[in-house]
Order: structure tokens, then C-alpha cells, then sequence
């Protein structure tokens, strides 16, 4: 009977034990199996080398769902169209969880479709992006600059929540890295080898034309030439002229100074406010405006007393001018004839004498 209980308490401790592993598994899972996820899509037109089902989707770093396809556009969309006229652009797919992406602490609420196109015109993208070195790659979805990053054309509504796709930074550096090899595939390397020849050639010939011997003869000619023209410089009377000249200085330096410190300078900023302090308080003067009306009113009476007295004046003129004229003949027959002027005209000749 010991047995036969230790078994059956035994069973009961193995059934227990199962059955807590059990809830607490299920209470582990139950947040992931209850969560909130939705799909989302997106287009490549470039290699999607290294992404595969189960890689990572992520939010800035943060892990937020994870590839659930991958395949092309033109099996799911376009099927009116030939093959030849459909899309080539790789489709990917995958689970994303809106409560890690969405609301004010993400992206915007993706959930939905007006708050998504708001925050796709922000310039929310999802890139192709490189996991270390071991040639895996993973989704990121950041804000990228828009213009850099324009949107694939579709002609298509999508079926699910649709994020543009940005290019990856591997497919920017393999675009630079071919434009420069393009560039250089377009140079003409050999013209080029052969300019620069020729300009060694070239310089090579001319440095070797130059009289270096010369060049220093000159050199040591002009040298010597200096020394000697500054050995006959009257250094001694160029150092007195030039004392002098500080003496001749210093003594105007002083003349400057004791005219800055007479007082009349002193007080001329005084006495130039107080001149500008009159004259604007003459201009400031209220009667000033009438006092120059009054003046222009006599100023028009003297003009129009002049401009009526001018026939006056000339008639007058013209009278002095015939008494100057008389007078002038007056004196002149008193100088010929004094006693006429006195006696008047002679008496008439008698008639019949000589």
C-alpha cells in the first residue's frame, strides 16, 4: 500500500508540475498571441540580397516586427497587363506592431490610412539595410530628406499598409562608386600622360637654358654695387639731420600741446552749444514765421512802388540831362562872350560904316 501511494503522490506531483509549465507558458505567450499586429508593404526596384523571411524590421534601432515575404509586384499586381509592361520591383512584406511604431512616442498612428500619408509626406521610408559583416541585411524604417528620396510609381492601390521604400546606403556608395569609374573610364589617360610629358620635357629644356653662372655674376654685381653706394652714404650727417628732425618734432609736439591746453579751446565746445542752443531757440521762435510773412509783404509793396515810378524817373532823367546840356552852353558862350552874358546881344551895326 506504501507503494502504491508514493506512485500515485508522485503522479499527482508530475501532472501538477505539467500543468503550472503549462500556465505559465501560456501566460508568457498570451501578450505576444493577443498583440495587435498589422501588414505592411513595400517596393525595391534594386537587390534585396541578404533579406530573408523572419529578418528584422526596425524603427530606429528598436525591433518592431519582422519579414513575412518576399516576392515581386507583377504576381500580385498588373495581372490585366503582358508581362512585358509590368513592374519589376521587388515586394516585401511584413508584421509590424503599431503599439511600438504608432501614436505620439513613433511615426504617427500607421493604423491609419490619412495619419499614414502625412507621415509618408514627412518623409517616413523603409531602407534595405546591412547587419555587421556576415551579409545579412534587415528593414529600418526611418525620416529620410523627401527630395533625395523620391517615390516608386505605382498604378496600383496596395492591399496593405504601404511605406515607400528609400535606397540603401550600399546602393548609394555602388551608384558613387560606378559614376567614378565611369568618370574615369571617360578620360583620356594617355593624352593626358603625354601633355604632362611634354611639360616635363619642356621645363627640363628651360631650367637648362638658364645661365645659372651668369645669374650669380650679376647677383654678386649688384651686391658689390649696394655695399658700395651704402659705404658712400654720409651716414654721420644723416644721423644729425635726423636728430634734428626729432628735435624739430618734439619741439611742434609741444607747441601742439600747450595751444591744446589754452583755455579758449577749452571752453570753444562751451561756447559753440551755447551758439547752437540761440540759434535754435531763434529758429524754435514762434513770431519768427510771421516776422519773414511781414517782410515778403514789404519786400512785394517796394517792387510794385518802384515798377509805378519808373515812367517818372526816366522823364525826370531826361530833364537833368537837357539843363546839363544848357548849362554846358551857358558856361561855354560866357567863356567866349563875358559881357554878352552880362549886357545882353550888341546893338545891330550902324549902316554904312565898315
Amino acid at each position: 500500500m506504501s507503494a502504491r501511494a508514493n506512485f500515485f503522490k508522485i503522479g499527482l506531483f508530475v501532472i501538477g508540475a505539467t500543468a503550472a509549465l503549462v500556465v505559465l507558458l501560456v501566460l508568457l505567450g498570451a501578450g505576444k498571441l493577443f498583440q495587435t499586429k498589422i501588414v505592411m508593404e513595400t517596393y525595391f526596384n534594386e537587390s534585396v540580397q541578404g533579406l530573408e523571411l523572419g529578418s528584422k524590421v526596425k524603427y530606429r534601432g528598436v525591433i518592431v516586427g519582422e519579414v513575412k515575404s518576399i516576392g515581386f509586384t507583377y504576381t500580385r499586381y498588373q495581372l490585366d497587363k503582358p508581362m512585358a509592361d509590368r513592374l519589376r520591383y521587388v515586394m516585401v512584406e511584413a508584421t509590424i506592431l503599431p503599439r511600438l511604431i504608432g501614436g505620439r512616442a513613433g511615426a504617427g498612428d500607421l493604423t491609419r490610412a490619412d495619419t499614414a500619408k502625412a507621415e509618408i509626406e514627412k518623409g517616413l521610408r523603409v531602407r534595405l539595410a546591412p547587419q555587421g559583416i556576415t551579409g545579412t541585411s534587415y528593414l529600418e524604417i526611418d525620416y529620410v530628406d523627401s527630395k533625395n528620396n523620391p517615390i516608386l510609381p505605382i498604378s496600383w492601390e496596395p492591399d496593405n499598409l504601404y511605406i515607400p521604400s528609400a535606397t540603401s546606403t550600399v546602393t548609394q556608395f555602388v551608384a558613387a562608386a560606378s559614376d567614378i569609374v565611369d568618370r574615369l573610364r571617360k578620360l583620356d589617360l594617355d593624352t593626358t600622360f603625354a601633355n604632362l610629358n611634354r611639360l616635363l620635357v619642356t621645363t627640363n629644356s628651360r631650367i637648362e637654358a638658364v645661365d645659372s653662372a651668369k645669374i650669380s655674376d650679376q647677383t654678386k654685381q649688384v651686391l658689390g654695387k649696394l655695399d658700395t653706394k651704402l659705404d658712400q652714404l654720409p651716414m654721420d650727417k644723416i644721423g644729425k639731420e635726423g636728430t634734428a628732425l626729432l628735435a624739430e618734432l618734439r619741439t611742434t609736439n609741444e607747441r601742439l600741446g600747450s595751444i591744446l591746453n589754452d583755455p579758449a579751446w577749452k571752453t570753444l565746445p562751451g561756447n559753440t552749444d551755447a551758439a547752437l542752443a540761440g540759434a535754435r531757440k531763434l529758429v524754435q521762435d514762434p513770431n519768427l514765421p510771421s516776422a519773414i510773412a511781414h517782410l515778403q509783404r514789404t519786400l512785394a509793396r517796394l517792387d510794385r512802388l518802384m515798377g509805378g515810378g519808373e515812367a517818372d524817373l526816366s522823364a525826370t532823367l531826361d530833364n537833368l540831362r537837357q539843363i546839363t546840356d544848357n548849362l554846358r552852353d551857358l558856361t561855354e558862350n560866357a567863356k567866349r562872350y563875358p559881357s554878352g552874358v552880362l549886357l545882353g546881344e550888341p546893338p545891330p551895326p550902324i549902316k554904312g560904316s565898315p
